[in-house]
C-alpha cells in the first residue's frame, strides 16, 4: 500500500530492507558471500584438491593474517580514517618476537635474557599497540592528515625493523626447552579441536570486535563520530579518544598477526606485511564499508577477508602466473570499489529525496541493537 507524499511522491511500504525489497540491493549487499560462493564453485570445478578439508584449513589459515589486519583497519575507516602502517607494524612486531626469541643480550650484566613466548606476545602486542598509539596522536591530537600521518609511520617503522635486523631474517624460532623459550611455533602450527591456532585467534578477534562495535558505547561512539564527526562531538561523544583508541585497535591488530605470520614461518623478516595494507584495506572495500566512515562491519570485512585469501590461493593451486594472480586480485578490489560507488550513491540519493543531508550525517549508529546516543551524550 502506497500513500501520497505533499509533493506527489508516493513512498513504498517497508519491506525486507528499509525502501521495500529489491533483489538487486540484495546481490548488492550481498555481494562479497556471493562473490565467495562463486570463487569456491569455480576453483572446486578446476581442482578436485581445492575445497578439501585440509586444504580449506589451510587456506583459512592464510586469510586469518588478512582478516586481523582487516578488522583494525576497518575500526579505522569507521572512524573515517584510514591506516597504512599495519604492514610495517606486522613486521616489526615479527621482528621483536624473532629477536626475543632469540635472546637479548644484556652486555652491561653479561647475561642473555630468554622471555617465556607469552611474554614474546605481550611485548609484541605493546609495540603494535604503541605505533597506533602514536598515529592516534598525530592524527588526532595534531590534526595531520590519516592518509599522511600513518604513510611515515609505514616508512619509519619498516626502517626500524630493517635496522634492528640489519636487514636479515631472523630463523628457527622454535626455541630450546634447556632455555625455556619453547612454544613460540605453537601458534602457527598447532590446532585445537582440529583447527589451525591462526584461524581460532582470528575467530576471537572477530568476536570481540563485533561485540564492540554493536554492543558497547564505544561502537556507538565509533559509528557516530565516523558518519558525522561534527554532529557527534556535539553530541557530546569523545572524537578524539575514539579516533586515537581505533589506531591503537588497528596497531595490535596488526601486531598479533605479525606474531602469527612469524610463527607460522619459524621465521622473523623485516620485509614482512609489505603491501599488506593495502590487501587489508581491500578486504575492508569488498566487505561492503564506506572508505567516508560510518558504514561497515565485520561480518563484511571478514567475508572480503575469504574472497582475497581463497582467491589467491585458488590461482596457485591451478598454476596461474604470479603476474597474473596480481591482475585478477586488482580486478576484483577496483570491482568492489565501483560497487560501493554505486550501494552509497544510492543511499545519498534516498536521503537527499526524504530531504536528509548527504553522506552518513543522518544515522548517527550502527544497527539497533546499539545504545542510543542520547544515553552515551548523558
Amino acid at each position: 500500500m502506497t500513500t501520497p507524499s505533499k509533493e506527489g511522491r508516493t513512498n513504498s511500504r517497508p519491506g525486507l530492507f528499509a525502501g521495500g525489497f529489491s533483489i538487486g540491493k540484495v546481490l548488492l549487499e550481498g555481494r562479497a558471500f556471493l562473490a565467495l560462493i562463486v570463487i569456491i564453485l569455480v576453483f572446486s570445478m578446476l581442482s578436485p584438491d581445492y575445497f578439501t578439508v585440509n586444504n580449506v584449513l589451510t587456506m583459512s589459515s592464510h586469510v586469518s593474517i588478512y582478516a586481523l589486519l582487516a578488522i583494525g583497519s576497518l575500526l579505522v575507516i569507521l572512524n573515517g580514517g584510514i591506516d597504512l602502517s599495519v604492514g610495517s607494524t606486522l613486521g616489526l612486531s615479527g621482528v621483536m618476537a624473532g629477536l626475543m626469541m632469540k635472546g637479548i643480550n644484556i652486555k652491561a650484566l653479561g647475561i642473555t635474557l630468554f622471555p617465556s613466548v607469552w611474554v614474546v606476545v605481550i611485548i609484541a602486542c605493546a609495540v603494535g599497540a604503541f605505533i597506533g598509539l602514536l598515529n592516534g596522536i598525530l592524527v588526532a591530537r595534531f590534526k595531520v592528515a590519516p592518509f599522511v600521518a600513518t604513510l611515515g609511520t609505514l616508512y619509519a617503522v619498516r626502517g626500524v625493523a630493517l635496522l634492528i635486523t640489519n636487514g636479515l631474517t631472523y630463523n628457527d624460532l622454535s626455541g630450546k626447552p634447556e632455555l625455556g623459550n619453547t612454544g613460540f611455533d605453537w601458534l602457527g602450527f598447532n590446532t585445537l579441536i582440529g583447527i589451525p591456532i591462526g584461524v581460532l585467534v582470528m575467530i576471537a578477534v572477530a568476536i570481540v570486535g563485533s561485540v564492540v562495535l554493536n554492543r558497547t558505547v564505544f561502537g556507538r561512539w565509533l559509528y557516530a563520530s565516523g558518519g558525522n564527526e561534527r554532529a557527534a562531538e556535539l553530541s557530546g561523544v569523545p572524537v578524539r579518544k575514539v579516533k586515537v583508541w581505533v589506531y591503537v585497535a588497528s596497531g595490535v591488530c596488526a601486531a598479533i598477526a605479525g606474531v602469527i605470520l612469524s610463527s607460522e614461518l619459524t621465521s622473523a623478516s623485516p620485509t614482512a606485511g609489505t603491501t599488506y595494507e593495502l590487501t587489508a584495506i581491500a578486504a575492508v572495500v569488498i566487505g561492503g564499508a564506506s572508505l567516508m566512515g560510518g558504514r561497515g562491519n565485520i561480518r563484511g570485512t571478514l567475508l572480503g577477508a575469504f574472497v582475497i585469501g581463497f582467491l589467491s590461493d585458488g590461482l596457485v593451486i591451478v598454476g596461474v602466473s604470479s603476474y597474473w594472480q596480481t591482475v585478477f586480485t586488482g580486478a576484483v578490489i577496483i570491482l568492489a570499489v565501483l560497487l560501493n560507488a554505486v550501494q552509497y550513491r544510492g543511499r545519498r540519493k534516498r536521503q537527499a529525496a526524504d530531504g536528509a543531508p548527504p553522506g552518513n550525517s543522518s544515522r548517527l549508529g550502527p544497527p539497533e541493537s546499539a545504545p542510543p546516543l542520547e544515553k552515551i551524550a548523558g
